[in-house]
């Protein structure tokens, strides 16, 4: 599952792909160790965090929360990351996800 609930939050798994034309959700990426990850593509290059501040702009304002909500708890100098999404629920946070990813197909 691409989200995990905890008692911090909501936890999104993201495989970023930055440097991208388009700044867009981009379906589902299969890892070979069986993770999926939700795949996210950002025009930033990664340099500076920008890539990072670009996906969290991107995920604040899909999910209409607020920057601060939106935290990379692991994998900030990687492609794959875990962002904690906090003052949404985790129900709220699936009915996004499935909208999006059907909406995306």
């Amino acid at each position: 599952m691409i989200i995990q609930d905890t008692k911090e939050g909501t936890v999104l798994r993201v495989r970023l792909t930055p440097n991208s034309s388009s700044c867009l959700i981009n379906g589902v990426f299969n890892s070979s160790d069986g993770i999926v990850f939700l795949k996210v593509n950002v025009v930033s290059v990664p340099e500076k965090g920008k890539a990072n501040a670009e996906l969290i702009k991107l995920l604040s304002k899909k999910l209409k929360i607020s920057k601060s909500n939106v935290n990379i708890i692991f994998g900030e100098l990687d492609r794959y990351k875990r962002v904690l999404l906090t003052s949404i629920s985790f129900e709220a946070v699936d009915i996004w996800l499935q909208k999006e990813l059907k909406n995306g197909k």
